[in-house]
């Protein structure tokens, strides 16, 4: 007996042992403490929950140990029994996680208590489970609330409403405590008996049940067709079905309309006044044709039905034919405004085609729509003629109103009838009374061998013969043939015949009741001239004869009005309108243009000495002179005796007017004068006045103009300007000048280096050369003081060309001695660019070194690229091929369009330091920068900030995604040795 009890003993002595053992492996954390409240065994999870070391648990006061994390729901620990006879149920948060708290008593069977077991058990994931079903049932629930579809949820067990959504509460006029707890059939919602009865049956009894047309009856008696579908489903231990209601009367009554319209396009189908075919979408085959196209190319429907239109040929020209019948079958839409069809008798009938692709219930088909346009091309021809003779008309008439000569009133009249009114030659041939021929004097003609053929004709017609055109001039009256190859009124028919001439009419012009001439018009087209032309084309002859009438009458009032007799050459007052029309221009243009007074010494000395007409002679061969060695003679005139003058518009700096002015005065007096057998060489002075500098009106400029030639006069010099100042301006600039050509042959040019940083490394990878000029007498020589006279003298050239071989030079040392190696930067003048050989010179630099070309770039001005943007562009592209590197500087102020700037072979923008200091001063210039940086990287182009002075600028540079800066912020520009030092060491 003992020994079985000890047995039992050791059997539950190990059964504990394994009972404790197993707490290790439990997830939860647990701990055992005795009765008076000290901690005997804590598993492993409670110890990661604690995170204490077991060492520092077993033996503690649980109290103690974990006052406030695991025992808050404990009275206060005031004392071991209190805490030792509680048992308690909670839940607590801890570690971020809820836990269960649960504090039990384990006692032997007399009830002592042998120790209290603490467990939390983690209910994170039920927590979380309840909250998602919780969040499900009230998305559940709003969707019921909110479906625009009726929803009813009845009992499975017998029918009965159990929910009803606001949807088919509202459809059908009942409240929700009207439905509930009744079936379907006890409130007769269902209108047909029959259909109630079956679908109670078919509720209880399927699962799922669909009805595609159900009429429902509303409360107010309303029948109500809908598609009915219900579903059985299982909710929690019950079974319910869902009824999910969709009201179809719009849906049907779509539909009625939908019949109703397909018998009205079947009846207009079969009366439409234009033919309709509808073909197969896939094939392309003929489906149905309406009666009207049936009737137009004379088939049956049998004839035409199941065969392809360009199966049958109904397309009369193949290759026509053979593009639509791809589009057809590719394209949603074609349309052609001219289309040949061929009938089955072999017509050719013209019509409009359009052909549109439509869905039609499973299938698509093409509509093509058809329309007989032979009326309205019959009258578009008559109205095209008309509009050509009309278009002539008008534009003679235009041209009546601004020409100024006989020859140009010919000329461009047969010019507009032939552009203009499509005629295929026209002629002006006048009567030469000595010959009595007719003398061609104007012609035009895109046929030349045509054109030459008629001329001579025309050229050998005698007034006195049977020609049309003598028979015109002597009758004074139109003469018209519409098929000159077949008209017996028509001598040279063979010539017409050999040219393609088939229509003409010859105009006589008449002046001073006198036919002096004819416009003699031809065109290949048969029957060309009816009454509607010829009454324009009478019109016409009797404004040209009298625009012939008023020219003679006005040259001579004009000439002597606004000419000199003697020379030729304008008078003062047609001068001073010229002036003033110049003054104009310049004004709107921001040009300015200089007035030259001239002034012949010793004239009234060869003219009193040798007589008046060896000084007139002299004043003929001086207006000869000048109007050689100038642009334009209409800015010349004789003033009077021995005074000229002479207009220069678009005059862009006084130093370069200075230097034209001086070197013509030296070519005149080395031209000699050929009078009365012997040569003369005559010396003049110049009086010049600037507009608008000196006068901003035509008379105020000459007589400041005549100022200047009296100063001149009386001071013994070549030429004076106006403004004193102008003068001293100009002999500065023309001393400066020489003195630039001497920099340039004594190298007195250096260059400047100013680095750019790069923001990705902040690191100085390439640098922009700057011309400099050391003037020894002065020192540094701002650039643009001295650039612009390189530009207007053409130094700019030789400079320039330096500039490059020296940048070369410098990078290709760094290279050598300090690399990695940098790009260095080379400006490039407007007269550079545009200079012939300019490639070429680019060429040969950089064939000095393999790796010249890699570590070079050529910086152009926007403005100077928008210039001439076709030709500009083939440069670069050269340029670029070399492996040179283009940028674009001063971006921003050149106006160029998007669309050649993706065009333009360049690599990098660098935007204008207008742009960087608006930065900052507002949103408007932040957001102008960052759409260029954006735009250049979208284009794939790097970008530099020019004239960076400020670390804010620096800052949101870097911060809108800038490449590289340039500026005094980071670096001024540095000579060569000062910039090694700096940046390349």
């Amino acid at each position: 007996m003992s020994t079985t009890r000890e047995t039992r003993q050791q059997d539950l002595a190990v059964a504990h042992q394994q009972w404790m053992n197993s707490l290790d492996v439990i997830a939860d954390p647990i701990v055992l403490y005795d009765k008076n409240c000290f901690i005997l065994r804590c598993n492993r999870a409670y110890q990661q929950y604690a995170g204490i070391p077991k060492a520092q648990i077993i033996g503690q006061l649980y109290y103690q140990v974990f006052p406030k994390k695991t025992l808050p729901h404990l009275p206060p620990a005031s004392s071991r029994q209190t805490l030792a006879k509680a048992e308690v149920e909670s839940e607590i948060v801890a570690a971020n996680k809820t836990f269960r708290s649960r504090v039990s008593r384990v006692t032997d069977k007399q009830g002592g208590h042998l120790y209290s077991i603490h467990i939390l058990e983690d209910i994170n994931e039920r927590l979380r489970t309840q909250t998602e079903l919780q969040a499900s049932e009230q998305q559940y629930r709003r969707l019921f609330e909110s479906a625009k579809d009726g929803i009813l949820i009845l009992d499975a067990l017998n029918g009965k409403i159990i929910d009803a959504n606001p949807f088919i509460l509202n459809l059908l006029s009942y409240s929700f405590e009207e439905l509930s707890g009744k079936a379907l059939w006890e409130i007769g919602l269902i209108a047909d008996i029959k259909i109630s009865k079956r679908a109670s049956k078919e509720l209880l009894a399927e699962e799922y049940i669909r009805y595609e047309h159900l009429p429902l009856k509303s409360k107010d008696g309303r029948c109500i067709e809908v598609e009915f579908i219900s579903n059985l489903y299982p909710v929690g231990d019950h079974n319910v079905i869902q009824c999910n209601i969709r009201d179809i009367s719009e849906k049907l009554r779509a539909e009625q309309a939908l019949k109703t319209s397909e018998q009205q396009y079947r009846r207009l189908f079969e009366s439409a006044k234009d033919g309709i075919l509808i073909l197969d979408a896939t094939t392309g085959k003929i489906i149905d044709a309406n009666p009207f196209i049936l009737n137009l190319l004379c088939y049956s429907l049998d004839e035409l039905s199941g065969k392809a239109i360009w199966e049958i040929g109904l397309v009369a020209d193949i290759k026509m034919s053979k593009r639509a019948s791809k589009e057809l079958l590719s394209e949603q839409y074609i349309r052609y405004e001219d289309m040949p069809l061929k009938s089955k008798d072999g017509r050719l009938i013209d019509v409009e085609f359009i052909s549109n692709l439509y869905q039609v219930g499973d299938d698509k088909v093409i509509q093509c729509n058809i329309r007989d346009i032979t009326q309205r091309k019959v009258a578009e021809a008559r109205i095209k003629y008309l509009s050509r003779i009309q278009a002539v008309l008008s534009g003679i008439n235009n041209l009546i109103v601004r020409v100024q000569t006989q020859d140009t009133l010919f000329t461009e009249a047969c010019n507009i009838a032939v552009e203009t009114g499509g005629f295929s030659l026209a002629m002006v041939g006048i009567v030469d009374r000595a010959t009595m021929t007719i003398s061609p004097v104007a012609t035009a003609g895109k046929d030349k061998v045509q054109l030459t053929t008629m001329k001579s004709t025309l050229s050998a017609v005698a007034l006195s013969g049977k020609t049309m055109v003598a028979r015109s001039i002597r009758g004074e009256k139109i003469m018209v043939s519409n098929d000159a190859q077949n008209d017996s009124k028509v001598l040279f028919r063979k010539e017409y015949t050999e040219t393609g001439v088939r229509s003409m009419v010859i105009l006589p012009l008449v002046v001073a009741d006198k036919a002096m001439g004819v416009l003699a018009l031809y065109t290949n087209e048969v029957d060309f001239f009816h009454a509607e032309e010829l009454k324009l084309l009478t019109e016409l002859a009797g404004d040209i004869a009298f625009a012939v009438d008023h020219l003679a009458k006005l040259d001579r009032l004009n000439y002597l009005a606004y000419y000199d007799e003697l020379t030729g050459l304008a008078n003062r007052s047609l001068f001073l309108e010229r002036v003033a029309q110049c003054m104009r221009s310049a004004a709107s243009d921001g040009q300015q243009l200089a007035l030259c007074l001239i002034d012949l010494e010793r004239f009234k000395n060869i003219n009193d000495s040798l007589g008046r007409p060896a000084g007139d002679a002299l004043l003929k061969q001086v207006a000869q002179w000048l109007t050689n060695n100038t642009a334009d003679v209409n800015l010349l005139a004789h003033l009077n005796a021995d005074h000229f003058a002479m207009l220069l518009p678009e005059v862009s700096l006084a130093g370069g007017l200075a230097r034209k002015i001086e070197q013509m005065s030296q070519d005149f007096y080395n031209h000699p004068f050929h009078l009365d057998k012997t040569n003369f060489h005559i010396s003049s002075k110049t009086g010049i006045a600037l507009f608008p500098e000196d006068g901003d009106d035509a008379d105020t400029l000459f007589k400041h103009a005549e100022v200047a030639l009296k100063k001149a006069k009386a001071r013994g010099e070549r030429y004076l300007f106006y403004t004193q100042k102008m003068t001293a301006a100009v002999a500065g600039k023309l001393a400066l000048e020489n003195q630039l050509r001497q920099a340039l042959d004594n190298q007195e040019f250096v260059l400047y280096y100013q680095p750019k940083l790069n923001f990705a490394g902040d690191n100085v990878t390439s640098a922009e050369a700057l011309i400099r000029w050391n003037n020894p007498r002065t020192g540094l020589v701002s650039p643009g003081q001295f650039i612009p006279i390189l530009e207007e003298t053409g130094l700019i050239h030789e400079v320039g060309r330096w500039a490059l071989h020296q940048a070369i030079t410098d990078n290709r040392h760094w290279r050598n001695t300090r690399p990695p190696a940098l790009r260095i930067a080379v400006n490039v003048s407007a007269l550079q660019l545009y200079r012939a050989d300019f490639i070429t010179e680019v060429e040969q630099a950089v064939a000095l070194d393999t790796h010249a070309a890699q570590g070079l770039e050529l910086e152009i001005t926007e403005s100077m690229l928008m210039t001439d943007i076709s030709r500009n562009i083939a440069s670069l592209k050269m340029i670029r091929n070399q492996g040179i590197s283009i940028a674009i500087d001063d971006f921003g102020t050149g106006y160029s369009s998007l669309s050649y700037l993706a065009k333009l072979p360049v690599d990098t923008l660098k935007i204008d330091r207008a742009f960087i200091i608006e930065m900052t001063s507002g949103q408007e210039g932040l957001a102008l920068v960052s759409t260029i940086i954006n735009l250049a990287h979208a284009f794939k182009l790097k970008v530099v900030a020019e004239g960076v002075e400020t670390n804010e600028q620096s800052q949101l540079l870097r911060l809108l995604g800038c490449d590289q800066l340039q500026g005094f912020l980071f670096s001024k520009p540095l000579p060569r040795e000062e910039f090694e030092r700096r940046f390349l060491n």
